[in-house]
């Protein structure tokens, strides 16, 4: 069939329950669609439900209105391209749980100060350049050494080495592009596979911060851009990559793509995305491409 509706559970959750998947079926015949039986991907946790005479964007709305209060996931998309050639992905609060320049101003003392340029930068309230610069200002002459502490705090967002190995195992570029600091980024493109990791250079003079990023910032329009000229060079639309991200730096790329993910996003991105996961992790970006637990690599 022309479209595929996705719906996965959130981990740590209750599941998903067949007699939901069988309420959303009905719901879909309901508003004139053909639907097929359930295909698991996971059991339990992930199933496709094919359908045609439906926009998929109906069919989104109709789950999501049965499944809320529940915690599940809903992606409905045309089946052609599904599985897609690229992935570009956002590193702070996507890949990892936190954001770097936040956990590094802890050691200024300037967490709580710099979390709230971040979180106001996040929401599209400020410019993301001019907030940047503003919070890298602020740490100049803090030691160079407490970027490598600051690495010892990082977490991996779970399903994190999933996501990028799966793809890559079965031919995708993955690409890391972030707001953040090449420091990081570089070691989260080696941990977790990424083919190239793109992000803004810190300036360190005599083992010190000088409180200066390089000339290129790495920003919404630099997001976009990087998803474009990745999807040229392998000679792809963008339509077959794959973008998640959670700030309003990613909305452009996330635009772009064929699948556009807000993964737990801030309220502004989450309201505008075409695609949002609020319950499940990065795993669930698999799942809406039609991987099975089978076809995973750990």
């Amino acid at each position: 069939m022309e479209n595929v509706l996705t719906l996965i559970a959130g981990h740590g959750g209750e599941g998903l329950d067949s007699s939901l998947v069988f309420e959303v079926r009905g719901a879909l015949r309901a508003l004139g669609a053909e639907a097929g039986a359930a295909s698991w991907l996971s059991e339990g946790h992930a199933c496709d439900l094919e359908f045609q005479g439906l926009d998929p964007r109906q069919a989104d709305q109709v789950a999501a209105r049965i499944l809320e209060g529940w915690d599940v996931d809903v992606v409905a998309q045309k089946t052609e391209g599904r599985r897609k050639r690229l992935l570009v992905a956002d590193m702070d609060s996507t890949m990892v749980t936190g954001e770097t320049l936040d956990e590094l101003a802890d050691f200024a003392g300037l967490k709580n100060h710099i979390a709230a340029i971040t979180a106001r930068a996040m929401n599209g309230e400020i410019g993301f350049e001019a907030a940047l610069r503003e919070r890298v200002g602020l740490l100049k002459g803090l030691s160079a050494d407490c970027l490598r502490q600051t690495w010892e705090r990082i977490e991996f967002t779970p399903g994190a080495h999933k996501l990028v190995r799966t793809m890559v195992k079965h031919g995708a570029t993955a690409v890391l592009v972030s707001g953040g600091f090449k420091f990081f980024t570089s070691k989260v493109r080696e941990a977790c596979g990424f083919h190239r990791d793109i992000a803004n250079e810190l300036i360190v003079e005599d083992g010190l911060l000088t409180g200066q990023v390089g000339d290129t910032i790495i920003g919404r329009e630099a997001k976009l851009a990087t998803l474009n000229a990745f999807a040229a060079e392998l000679g792809i639309t963008p339509e077959l990559a794959v973008a998640v991200g959670d700030g309003a730096n990613d909305l452009d790329m996330l635009r772009a793509a064929g699948l556009g993910v807000a993964f737990h996003a801030k309220p502004v991105v989450a309201a505008e995305a075409r695609v949002r996961v609020d319950h499940g992790d990065l795993v669930t970006l698999l799942y809406a491409q039609g991987y099975a637990d089978e076809e995973m690599v750990e």
